[in-house]
């Protein structure tokens, strides 16, 4: 039968085969077709003759095809049939189908939906078919008839595909019916189901079947809806990330939350490939990927910014169309991410509307950190971005090599923070990843090398941070060696800070530091200045470094290295006579410096202590170095005065007179280099070794002994300066002296402190002390004599004392904490001389200021944080001791000193001392606190249990005592330093407090009373205290109200612009008075009204964001959307609404209130421009939410009519004030009127100018006023007038007076022709104030 099948297919006509063919049943012909298949033999020269036979435009025909399709299609799900002949079958299957009548297209479609359905299918190879059925159900023109009702093949086509997509999928098929989608073409529509359907199905599959489908779903996205598709690969994998991090299992997620770690970050890596790939063949899946997460941002960036969107971004930099656009994106959002915080932080207003989000920083970092599982493709885009934001956002600016940071606060803290991880994402990455640490290393040396100008701190502590690290891997790494070739071109500080970052490296690494020492040697004769200096530096820091066997063990000495491989022993790798060999060789070179610029020797000699501390055993060649030295400046006789030679350590070359020898620095360096070896050294030293030293001890300590007899005894004529002495700057004589005077201060001060270490306590030590203080005295009071009368004063490097952090300590605390009878005696020699105990306070404050300055003090020990912590302790202790004990006022009711007196000097310094606390130690600011606690009664359990809030409680509470106690005073008596200092105190203690403690509210509440009931004149005092009280405020809640009463008192206090009306005072703040209305508190307000409109602002835009979003999520899901029947934003809108509302009842005040000219009327023209653009901001948002069902509140409406009601008419008003307050000037004369002409059109135009951009303003919030009206069906324009104050008016009684005046001009006289037309354009200049 076959054969005769076969045979007739060869005949020219098919007549005799379709003859043949109907006289077959169908099931034989099925059955013989089958039996063909399973055997394998010709079966497509079968079907072909089958089909050839069976015409579709015969119904038998038609109907003889239905039947082979079913059986084929059967056949191929059996898996009987071998693969060639499956795929020989569906290929004729495929070429026959358009031939197809439409019923029978939609019989066979919905079998296979049917199959799908029922899940029936084997194999699923038959679903080649589908696309291509569909493909032709589509072609079809014709009527179709079904269940429900009458469709074409397009139409017939979309329901099959919506059965299609509600229909379940058996979990194997998911991926071949994605594959069967791209070859049939899809309207959006269809597009948009069938995407929903698949990104559906991610949760039901296995984690290791997501890639493909992943994959077919973005070869299907080339057809349309790439937003949706990224959008839900996106949102999938954040939601199964952050199941992962809590730790949860999810029935929704079956058993993928319980896959592992590894394989869940290994598929995310997989298919960020596959996006990566799929942007490269299509660029507008990249862009449509940028617009999403774009748009994101305006609402809630967590939605959009996810640490796998975060890696797809990075991936996407290889690509280098989109890698400047990507990393522009990830830089503002790392930005706004910090700037958002901030605010955060800064308002419990935002606090309770906005819930606490992940930042961004976190995000990227957790990237990072997930990179190890086989992320290269994102490592790169890594480095890159941290390279970007240090680069970007690092310190901008160096003033006298300090860092200067440019721009507000906010946006200092926040390039700080994003500086900040940038050095963190290039840290971990650096750990994480073995291949790409050279690079990161050598890019962070490139810079450090060639950025010279602009401040590389940052880049010297990530170098720090990844040498601590790796100090063994990168031991051999040539580029650091590289590196040292250029210290000589380098500034001194970035020398330092290089030498200091790679210093674990020296430890570990013979051939790194003997490269260092050629280079260093050869600094040390270099031509500049400075590549000396980098010499002595790198010598010094080799020095301290570099422990000789025998050496003391000193805690505090040795740089802590937190890494265990970096404790080598250097006695293992180098013995120590080697090492100590190397630190004699070392300290040989540097004493050639001794003869070199003054520079250079100080260096030495505020390095030389340090390398003693910490090398004990090269103190005796360092002690005779400088014993040399002191001798070529010593007078040794006995009776001869003054004990040094001072001349000899000044040098005159040629008409230059500079300082050759700071000899006070070098008493200072001999000086505690005795004190500590004395008290360190020699205690534990015996026999032959002991006596040997004591020598050269004895010999200095005589020697100094000598110059402090003979400096007591030293007249101002014995060192050729008294007060008739030249000390002016302009002469080389004059600055010989200057330079003389302030050395020999420096002795004195150097003298006081080793007579006070070797007193014990002794009265003539004491009064010899004094005596110094006296000598030191004159030419400190001489100087700033001098100095005040000349333009020029004393360089501030002078100005530093040279006394110890630790002194200053001792001696506050012995001057007046010291209660032990033995040392009464001799200490009231010492407290008798207020200008002493002056003097002591003085210097603490200094060596506060200095610590705030530049971050360490001078003198020992200055750059050892835990040592200047212990004795700012010490200091504060003391200095809050003797403030408490003795106040200002009573200090000051008795003899009256020159100067400040000693109390208001304490408080002087407490403020520097917590201020320096809360930048520098912050977490230590708990020990900090209990160290200031006098009593000591807490047992140790009880300490750990008191808080920081409570402990700066008791602080705050002793100064708003002193504070009460000053306002109580009278008016004349009201110490404004005094009170401006307590101010700034209670400021920087009421810091520390917790704003969600009932402490906190007790200072708000205490600082409002203070407002509420003491009226000062004093404006500075108002502005300090009204700036504490609004940042306590903001911290509790809005300030809104408060600005309200405040505008009331103002308006009072000011009085009307309508000069006719009577304005009723209102008291709600004393502290507002007519002194301190204007400006002070007027500018106060405004520029508090400008942070709550800038975080309304933020506000809208979140919101405005959030429509957006949902607006997209309705469209793709809109079953979900419209469940939702509260809207989310009710809530902020309420808020905003309510803020928005005091606003205008606050401006609504001060635009009534006679405001003088000035800044006043400035910046509230300009915040009244802002208050109409928020407002404005608001309507546009309210115009997006109308395109929903949602109607406008009537609170809104209510805020539109107080906006029309009580602000627009005034601010129209308050123009006319403002422009009439600048021509109705009094009557003076003409030569009065030109020379002030200048000024006052300077002053007006200033004035005047944010007029324009107020007005602009306001008809921009009119006119989308009246588009919301038209869309919402509401009338809100029934309570805006238009203004008549625009309107063009002649008014003629002007216009008159005017021309009267031009007359009365041309009378006085006839003028020259040239004149009269050198004038003319003078007239036409001339302009007139109609309105």
């Amino acid at each position: 039968m076959d054969l005769q099948i076969l045979s007739l297919a060869t005949d020219k006509t098919t007549d005799k085969l379709q003859e043949f063919l109907q006289t077959l049943k169908t099931d034989d012909l099925t059955d013989l077709l089958q039996s063909q298949a399973v055997k394998g033999r010709a079966v497509g020269a079968f079907l072909r003759a089958i089909f050839k036979g069976s015409p579709c435009s015969e119904e038998d025909g038609a109907l003889r095809r239905s039947k082979v399709y079913s059986c084929c299609i059967q056949l191929v799900e059996s898996g009987d049939l071998q693969q060639e002949v499956a795929s020989e079958i569906m290929g004729l299957l495929m070429l026959e189908v358009h031939h197809f009548p439409g019923p029978l297209l939609v019989e066979l479609a919905s079998e296979f939906v049917g199959a799908i359905r029922e899940d029936s299918l084997v194999n699923g190879k038959s679903l080649e078919l589908l696309p291509i059925i569909l493909t032709a159900l589509a072609t079809k023109k014709e009527v179709l008839t079904c269940g429900k009702g009458d469709l074409n093949g397009e139409e017939y086509k979309r329901q099959l595909i919506d059965s299609l997509c509600s229909v379940r999928w058996a979990q194997r098929y998911v991926i071949q019916l994605t594959s069967m989608f791209k070859d049939v073409r899809l309207t959006t529509e269809e597009m948009d189901l069938v995407v929903a359907k698949v990104l559906a199905m991610f949760s039901k599959l296995n984690l290791q079947e997501i890639p493909p489908l992943v994959y077919q779903l973005l070869v299907l996205s080339s057809k349309g809806s790439r937003r949706n598709v990224l959008d839900g690969i996106i949102a999938f994998f954040n939601e199964l990330d952050k199941q992962h991090s809590e730790e949860q299992s999810s029935d929704e997620l079956l058993e993928l939350v319980t896959a592992p770690e590894d394989e869940l970050y290994h598929v995310e890596g997989t298919i960020i490939l596959h996006i990566v790939f799929a942007v490269k063949l299509d660029c507008e899946l990249g862009r449509e990927l940028l617009k999403h997460i774009k748009a994101g941002q305006q609402g809630d960036p967590s939605k959009s910014l996810c640490p796998f969107s975060i890696a797809l971004l990075l991936s996407l930099t290889r690509i280098q169309r989109f890698e400047e656009q990507v990393f522009d994106l990830l830089k503002t959002s790392v930005i706004k991410s910090f700037k958002d915080l901030q605010l955060l932080q800064g308002s419990k207003f935002l606090q309770n509307l906005v819930p606490h989000r992940t930042c961004v920083s976190s995000m990227i970092l957790e990237v990072v950190k997930n990179s190890v599982h086989s992320w290269d493709h994102v490592t790169q885009g890594l480095i890159e971005l941290g390279f970007i934001l240090m680069d970007s956002y690092g310190p901008k600016k160096m003033l006298d090599g300090k860092v200067v940071e440019i721009g507000s606060s906010l946006s200092k803290m926040t390039n700080q923070h994003a500086c900040k991880l940038g050095a963190n994402i290039l840290l971990e990455t650096f750990k994480i990843h073995e291949m790409i640490r050279q690079e990161v290393l050598e890019q962070v040396l490139n810079r450090v090398v060639t950025r010279t100008s602009s401040p590389i701190s940052h880049f010297l502590e990530l170098l720090s941070d990844i040498v601590m690290y790796a100090p063994l891997i990168l031991q051999s790494c040539s580029k650091v060696t590289e590196t040292f070739d250029y210290l000589s071109f380098l500034p001194l500080q970035t020398v330092q800070g290089l030498l200091k970052a790679v210093q674990p490296l020296l430890k570990v690494s013979m051939s790194m530091r003997d490269a260092l020492i050629l280079v260093l040697r050869k600094a040390m004769f270099a031509s500049q200045l400075d590549a000396r200096k980098s010499a002595v530096a790198g010598f010094l820091l080799l020095l301290k470094n570099f422990k000789v066997l025998g050496s003391l063990s000193s805690s505090q000495c040795s740089q802590s290295i937190g890494v265990t491989q970096v404790h080598v022993d250097v006695h293992s790798r180098y013995n120590s006579v080697a090492n100590e060999t190397f630190c004699l060789e070392i300290i040989d070179s540097l004493k050639r410096c001794l003869g070199q610029q003054a520079d250079i020797r100080l260096m030495l000699y505020e390095g030389f202590y340090d390398v003693l501390r910490r090398n004990s055993r090269l103190a005796n060649s360092i002690m005779q170095t400088l014993f040399s030295q002191l001798k070529l400046f010593y007078e040794p006789e006995p009776d001869l005065l003054p004990p040094l030679k001072l001349g000899a350590c000044v040098l005159t070359q040629g008409s230059q007179v500079i300082l050759q020898e700071p000899l006070d620095h070098l008493l200072s360096c001999i000086q505690h280099c005795l004190a500590w070896y004395k008290s360190r050294v020699i205690p534990l030293q015996q026999g032959d070794e002991r006596e040997e030293e004591e020598g050269l001890y004895h010999e200095l300590d005589d020697m100094l002994e000598s110059i402090t007899m003979r400096m007591i005894k030293s007249e101002l004529e014995d060192f050729e300066l008294d007060k008739s002495a030249d000390f002016s700057q302009s002469t080389n004589v004059g600055i010989k002296n200057n330079i003389c005077a302030c050395l020999i201060m420096g002795v004195c001060e150097v003298l006081i402190e080793y007579n006070f270490s070797i007193s014990n306590f002794s009265k003539s030590k004491f009064e010899e002390i004094l005596s110094l203080f006296v000598c030191y005295k004159k030419f400190s009071d001489i100087l700033n004599e001098k100095a005040g009368k000349g333009k020029t004063k004393v360089t501030t490097k002078t100005n530093d004392s040279l006394l110890s952090m630790k002194f200053v300590s001792d001696l506050l605390t012995a001057l007046f904490r010291d209660s032990i009878q033995s040392h009464e005696e001799a200490l009231s020699v010492l407290r008798s001389s207020s200008e002493f105990m002056q003097y002591a306070v003085n210097v603490a404050v200094q060596k506060a200021q200095q610590l705030m300055r530049r971050g360490h003090v001078s003198g020992p020990d200055g750059q050892n944080p835990d040592r200047i912590f212990q004795n700012l302790c010490d200091v504060t202790r003391v200095l809050l001791w003797r403030y408490t004990s003795i106040p200002t006022s009573v200090e000051e009711s008795g003899k009256k000193e020159k100067g400040k007196s000693i109390s208001l000097l304490c408080l002087e310094g407490l403020q520097k001392t917590f201020s320096a606390m809360q930048q520098f130690y912050q977490p230590k600011m708990q020990q900090f606190l209990r160290a200031l606690d006098v009593t000591g009664t807490e047992e140790e359990g009880e300490e750990a249990a008191v808080t920081v809030t409570q402990r700066a409680t008791f602080q705050i509470r002793q100064f708003q005592r002193s504070l009460l106690n000053l306002l109580s005073s009278e008016e004349e008596d009201f110490n404004s330093k005094e009170a401006l200092l307590l101010i700034t105190i209670l400021s920087t203690l009421s810091r520390l407090l917790e704003p969600t403690s009932p402490q906190f509210v007790q200072v708000l509440s205490w600082t409002a009373k203070i407002c509420k009931e003491y009226s000062r004149e004093d404006a500075s005092f108002c502005k300090s205290l009204m700036n504490l009280f609004f940042n306590l405020h903001v911290l509790y809640k809005s300030p809104v109200t408060l600005l309200r009463d405040l505008s009331q008192d103002i308006h009072g206090q000011l009085g009307d612009i309508d000069q006719d009306v009577e304005i009723e005072k209102t008291n709600h703040y004393a502290m507002v008075n007519l002194r301190t209305a204007a400006p002070t508190v007027c500018l106060l307000v405004l520029s508090q009204a400008e942070k709550v409109l800038e975080e309304v602002d933020w506000l809208i835009t979140k919101i405005k964001g959030s429509v957006n979003q949902e607006t997209v999520s309705e469209e793709m899901a809109p079953e979900v959307a419209s469940s939702q029947a509260v809207p989310p934003n009710l809530l902020i809108e309420k808020a905003i609404v309510m803020q928005l509302g005091t606003l205008v009842t606050f401006f609504h005040e001060l635009v009534q209130t006679a405001l003088p000219s000035g800044s006043c009327v400035d910046t509230l023209l300009k915040d009244l421009s802002k208050i109409y653009s928020t407002l404005t901001a608001f309507v546009k948002y309210y115009l997006q939410v109308c395109q929903s069902s949602r109607g406008i509140p009537n609170t809104v409406e209510k805020l539109v009519k107080l906006s029309g009601s009580h602000l627009t008419p005034m601010c129209y008003s308050f123009i006319s004030y403002v422009q009439n307050k600048g021509t109705n000037n009094p009557k003076c004369t003409e030569k009065e009127k030109a020379a002030a002409a200048g000024t006052i059109m300077a002053k007006v135009l200033r004035e005047t100018k944010p007029i324009p951009n107020l007005v602009f303003a306001i008809e921009q919030y009119e006119k989308f006023l009246i588009q919301l009206s038209k869309k919402s069906k509401v009338n809100l324009m029934q309570h805006m007038k238009l203004s008549t104050s625009r309107d063009f008016k002649i008014k003629g009684s002007v216009l008159d007076m005017v021309l009267r005046e031009d007359e009365d001009g041309n009378e006085e006289g006839t003028v020259p022709a040239h004149a009269e037309q050198d004038r003319e354009p003078a007239k036409k200049k001339r302009k007139i104030c109609l309105s």
